[in-house]
């Protein structure tokens, strides 16, 4: 395991870093989501594992990150990065979360036949009627 660690943990993590910012970057674009979405997911998982041996293999190293300043301030950014975007979601009022496709067809399905029905092109009357 040593000579596996040695020789493949930082190529491996360093050649599906790669793919994960390049798939990501196409992704946030909207460029070929249909060829990257699955990409990105799977070879983002699979990047865990050559991430816990290059850890592993330099785990003292990586040890003496946590003894200075710069380690706890990118992980506060990190995590205050991580927060804008799950506080929001958290605290949102009631609906379902998502596409906004998806508000559209619940405000639909709450709504009385008299208010959906001009949507549909009727009065209240003729739409229960053709319901």
């Amino acid at each position: 395991m040593p000579t596996f660690l040695s020789r493949y943990a930082t190529p491996l993590t360093t050649g599906l870093f790669l793919v994960s910012l390049i798939s990501g970057i196409a992704l946030f674009f909207h460029i070929g989501s249909q060829y990257f979405h699955g990409m990105h997911e799977w070879l983002s998982m699979i990047l865990i594992v050559p991430f816990v041996l290059h850890i592993w293999r330099n785990w003292r190293a990586f040890l003496t990150y946590f003894k200075r300043p710069p380690m706890a301030i990118a992980l506060a950014l990190s995590l205050a990065g991580s927060a804008a975007f799950v506080y929001p979601a958290l605290t949102q009022e009631g609906g379902r979360r998502g596409p906004p496709q998806f508000a559209v067809v619940e405000a639909v399905q709450q709504a009385t036949i008299t208010m959906a029905a001009p949507l549909f092109g009727h009065d209240g009357e003729s739409l229960a009627a053709a319901l």
